[in-house]
């Protein structure tokens, strides 16, 4: 085999895998844990109910707090406590904390003079928290009213396990990002999630719905405020300390994500760089927890992955310049264009049954969610794309930035309200 096949095969052949993986890696996740589950919306009694913190930190939130503490007001559960953190805002997030006090009893607020960064106002808050079990949501998220109920339950039913990453659903569909959106929280993340899950390890919890025990998080050091993605960095030292992570569909909230190119773009180099930042970091720990091995392997065939198809691509578009020049086109690496052929019509089949898979897995967790499947059947082609270009960008701004603090955090876009 030429080296010409083997970067072809690379290319189409490492998506269409990961793909059948996701699937098959559901499909597990519902036969194991689904099959006799209740909906989310009915949970079953449990035994003992002990007390939750909800940490929700604040970074000029004053436009969603309303209906973020609207939904925490609608909780039910016997014994849970609210803390907000005001990370240094400068609208009028802090008033407004201080002003829904007398509505909530549950509510205690904990300002911070400067905007510190989520990582510190994680710390802070689960530094004032009463009790074991903390959940952290993000100040735009709608928790479900049984979601705590849920996180308390799998927390248990398994003692090993030190962090869950909850259920979240997009819920602005106002614009086509938005709708792509929809598609990839069922096709891409829940699959990715239910999947790993099974297999043991995850790459990280949602930051926008997580709960940890508190030691689970004393063992791995806390959040680190060096951290660009927070959610990715402590989930990494949560599990090399030796404590799991499992996904829980049924804990389920409503959050918002970016509605402009601008972004959405934003968002995914940030993600990129964060994940590559702490894959680098947590190299030199791996061989004490060879079970996190895979998922580290496969980040890094997923950036390469992203070069490769990069570079194909520049090929593509210098092929008419080889030949205007006169010159030929060098033929170890593959040029690979926008229309579909061969692999690509395969790929594309292998994104509809992913699609149909998704579907059919979250139709009870987002009723009516068949009505978004011309966009789910899309969202794939556009996720790998994305993800390619967000890796090309993002790994080497990782390495240039790799030990520089950041300490502080701005609020991202949240779509067209």
């Amino acid at each position: 085999m030429s080296l010409h096949d083997v970067i072809s095969t690379f290319c189409f052949g490492y998506p269409f895998v990961m793909a059948l993986y996701w699937m098959s890696g559901g499909l597990l996740y519902v036969w194991l844990r689904g099959r006799h589950e209740p909906r989310p919306e009915d949970p079953p009694p449990l035994a003992d109910y002990p007390g939750v913190s909800v940490l929700v930190p604040c970074h000029n939130e004053e436009r969603q707090l309303a209906e973020t503490f609207g939904a925490l007001s609608r909780i039910d559960y016997p014994n849970f406590e609210v803390i907000a953190i005001n990370d240094g805002s400068t609208d009028r997030t802090g008033a407004w904390l201080e002003a829904l006090i007398p509505q909530m009893p549950t509510l205690r607020v904990v300002h911070l003079d400067s905007n510190q960064g989520k990582s510190t106002a994680l710390n802070a808050g689960a530094l004032a928290a009463r009790h074991e079990l903390l959940v952290c949501i993000d100040g735009d998220a709608l928790l479900e009213p049984h979601a705590l109920t849920w996180m308390v339950r799998r927390f248990q039913t398994d003692a090993s396990i030190g962090g869950l990453t909850g259920n979240p659903r997009v819920r602005n569909h106002a614009t086509l990002l938005g709708r792509l959106q929809v598609g990839e929280f069922s096709s891409i993340v829940g699959l990715i999630k239910r999947a790993q899950t099974v297999y043991g390890s995850l790459f990280t919890v949602s930051g926008v719905i997580c709960a940890f025990r508190k030691r689970a998080l004393q063992d791995a050091g806390w959040w680190s405020r060096e951290a660009l993605t927070d959610d990715v960095d402590v989930s990494w030292r949560i599990q090399l300390a030796g404590w799991r992570l499992a996904f829980e569909p049924k804990a389920m909230c409503w959050i918002l994500m970016p509605e402009t190119l601008r972004g959405l773009w934003r968002q995914r180099v940030r993600w990129s760089e964060g994940g590559t930042t702490v894959m680098i970091k947590v190299l030199p720990s791996l061989l004490r927890r060879p079970r996190l091995l895979p998922v580290w392997v496969n980040f890094v065939v997923a950036i390469a992955w992203a070069y490769a198809v990069g570079i194909g691509f520049l090929f593509w578009v210098a092929v008419p310049l080889f030949a205007h020049w006169g010159l030929s086109f060098p033929e170890f690496w593959p040029a690979f264009g926008p229309y579909p052929r061969d692999w690509g019509q395969i790929l594309a089949l292998t994104f509809l049954a992913q699609a149909v898979t998704s579907v059919a897995i979250d139709e009870r967790f987002e009723r009516g969610i068949h009505r978004s499947l011309f966009w789910l059947v899309w969202y794939p082609l556009v996720f790998w794309v994305v993800q390619a270009l967000a890796s090309i960008v993002g790994a080497p701004r990782a390495i240039w930035h790799l030990g520089r603090m950041r300490g502080t955090w701005v609020s991202p876009d949240r779509g067209l309200r």
